[in-house]
């Protein structure tokens, strides 16, 4: 199908049931579909630890919240079908959301993951994805010609701003977790970094979800000054928080694209993965901070539970002095 097909559709069902950052690369083509094409419905799937990521969301009409548990999803699987869909948008891609597709009787198109770019970067370091677009282009090219607005990601939260966070300034945001271990900077950088910005007169604000909990903890027992915000993933608390902040620095995880829709820069920290893969801050003020000498990069594209070389150079090597000279030359660059 082509941009000239799509006023004829009524009702889009959109699915990309996981993660936290695939999920809000999603929302420019949500929003660009309904300002360019607002009589068309937009319905979405993902999996229910997600659901609060388009909670809010004004563009879109219904979203289906799915269990991992197969037989829970029986009757939303049921109102799917009986909901009569024109096209069906499966940026997912997997054999998951094709077992969706496949119950629809409609028109569907699918996102492309590159897959064999992406083996041959890994295991080869043939770089066919130099000029790759980021992720929420590549969702919008699932409709060869549409072009997206100009605009970043969306997080719409009803969440006033913590406490803790009250009359306070200079503030500067960390997420030091990461599902992988291989894309987190090493929790003793992250010390190191807060305490040097602390004695400049920045107070650091930690955020996090369950699986960060431990590591925020840490660096706030390191860091006294340090307000941790890591909470149960209520990710729309975050997004208010990460608002009030003059930068966040970010390892390659969801919160990358949380901080995105804060309004505030970003710092990221690439360590196994690399931009090419798409997952870069979106239409944000943003700085990469990345070792570009080592031949070992990228290792993987999802991320390692260790370094398949035992050196870790990728982040080792990326020192807290260092990234303290960016983050204050960022800060202060207007």
């Amino acid at each position: 199908m082509t941009i000239e097909e799509l006023p004829k559709f009524k009702k889009i069902l959109i699915i990309r049931l996981s993660s936290l950052g695939d999920i809000l690369l999603t929302t420019p083509f949500i929003r660009s579909i309904k300002s360019q094409f607002p009589k068309i419905e937009i319905d979405f799937v993902l999996r229910t630890q997600y659901s609060d990521v388009l909670k809010l969301n004004p563009y879109l009409n219904k979203v289906f919240s799915f269990s991992r548990i197969e037989k829970d999803n029986f009757e939303k699987l049921k109102e799917i079908k009986n909901s009569k869909y024109d096209l069906v948008i499966d940026l997912q891609n997997n054999l998951r959301s094709k077992k969706i597709v496949s119950k629809i009787k409609a028109q569907s198109v699918s996102f492309s993951k590159n897959r064999w770019n992406k083996f041959l970067l890994v295991n080869f370091k043939i770089n066919n994805l130099k000029d790759a677009s980021q992720i929420p282009v590549r969702y919008s090219q699932t409709i060869p010609g549409f072009k997206l607005d100009d605009y970043g990601l969306d997080l719409i939260t009803d969440k006033a701003v913590s406490a803790e966070l009250v009359q306070k300034e200079n503030l500067i945001g960390f997420c030091p977790g990461a599902r992988h271990f291989t894309k987190r900077w090493p929790i003793e950088y992250y010390m190191e970094l807060g305490k040097m910005l602390t004695a400049n007169g920045y107070t650091i604000v930690l955020f996090g979800g369950n699986i960060d909990k431990e590591i925020c903890t840490s660096i706030a027992n390191e860091i006294p000054e340090a307000i941790n915000l890591s909470n149960n993933d209520d990710i729309l608390q975050t997004g208010a928080d990460m608002k009030l902040c003059k930068a966040i620095v970010c390892n390659d995880s969801g919160l990358i694209h949380t901080a995105s829709t804060a309004g505030t820069k970003v710092v990221t920290i690439f360590g196994s993965s690399v931009k090419e893969f798409g997952f870069t801050p979106y239409n944000c003020t943003n700085l990469i901070l990345e070792n570009n000498l080592l031949t070992c990069r990228p290792c993987s594209h999802i991320g390692r539970s260790s370094c398949p070389k035992k050196h870790f150079d990728c982040m080792q090597l990326i020192k807290p002095q260092f990234v303290f000279e960016k983050v204050i030359s960022f800060i202060t660059d207007k």
